[in-house]
């Protein structure tokens, strides 16, 4: 073989694309999502945003990758069942989303567990959030951090913004830190609290009923189970008494919710699958520390402002990542 007809061989085999170097295509990892309310579809905000961040570490779903879900739909008393099932599925790992699945989770199973959006020491889940110390790590809240940027996007739409009005699942101790951790932060900024826990559907009447007859500023919605549940009558109410509400994902805002600050579901769920990708490697989770968001989105709903009749400024509007018109 000629010299010049070797190098260009050669030259075509190092331009040859090379296979992305992943998980060995005869294994299928198996993924357990756990959540307290419905199951975790391919198509929702989270489903979606976690295949994306498998996708991007060489994980494919139907080949190497197969998800089991379990939604509890708001029973809270189905859990320990539903982990029984996907421990019996043999799932490697579960993502749990919220402090009750991942409560369920460390008291019946040794599995491996990513936890999202919770206060992994204050719940008791995890030691520190260094060493978080038995089979849970994962993403912790951060209540405390975004409340300030949140009175403050509710004080651009209200200005005589004196009291708020705060919506959350009293029966979740995760949702009940994540509540005291924004009433502290708001009544350091001056900005009293009508405090209004709902523990099943029937008691949101009674939430709107004190409302009603004592009326907020704004309200503020503590996503759970519970409240995406009745997150509709909670859009209703705040229509129907112009009330400017702020809530802590951007899903309820495509939805019909006025505006949303909070962690950017991008970057939190490509940081759970690169947990999950380290612990299928070999990694403990024990040994693997809680992470907290760095990335935060406001997304603001122009429709919903101008039918609740509200002035929105070009400083807001250009504040925000993502405006729905």
């Amino acid at each position: 073989m000629r010299r010049r007809d070797f190098l260009t061989l050669l030259g075509a085999a190092v331009a040859w694309p090379r296979p992305v170097i992943g998980q060995s295509p005869s294994k299928v990892y198996r993924v357990g999502l756990l959540s307290a309310g419905a199951p975790i579809a391919d198509n929702s905000s989270q489903g979606a945003a976690l295949i994306r961040g498998f996708t991007q570490r060489g994980y494919k779903l139907g080949r190497n990758l197969a998800f089991e879900r379990r939604g509890a739909e708001g029973h809270i008393d189905r859990l320990p069942r539903l982990v029984d099932e996907l421990a019996a599925s043999k799932v490697d790992v579960i993502v749990t989303f919220g402090y009750p699945p991942a409560l369920a989770c460390k008291q019946a199973t040794t599995l491996p567990v990513v936890v999202v959006a919770v206060d992994p020491v204050g719940t008791g889940l995890a030691e520190s959030l260094a060493r978080p110390g038995a089979n849970l790590t994962g993403i912790s809240d951060v209540s405390a951090e975004v409340t300030p940027k949140r009175m403050a996007v509710l004080k651009e739409v209200a200005p005589q913004l004196r009291r708020v009005a705060m919506l959350w699942n009293a029966n979740d101790l995760g949702m009940t830190l994540r509540y005291r951790a924004s009433e502290a932060v708001a009544e350091a900024l001056g900005i009293s609290i009508q405090p209004l826990g709902v523990r099943e559907p029937n008691d949101f009447d009674q939430a709107f009923g004190t409302m009603t007859r004592d009326m907020p500023d704004a309200i503020l919605m503590v996503t759970d189970s519970l409240t995406i549940l009745n997150r509709k009558r909670v859009f209703e109410f705040a229509a129907a008494h112009r009330l400017p509400a702020i809530y802590e994902f951007d899903f309820l805002v495509r939805e019909g919710g006025l505006m949303s600050y909070g962690p950017d579901q991008d970057e939190t769920f490509d940081r759970v699958a690169a947990l999950v990708d380290r612990i299928l490697k070999g990694a403990k989770p024990a040994e693997l520390p809680f992470e907290q968001p760095t990335h935060f989105r406001f997304v603001l709903n122009l429709r919903t402002a101008k039918s609740l009749g509200l002035a929105v400024s070009s400083r807001l509007l250009a504040q925000a990542d993502e405006v729905i018109e």
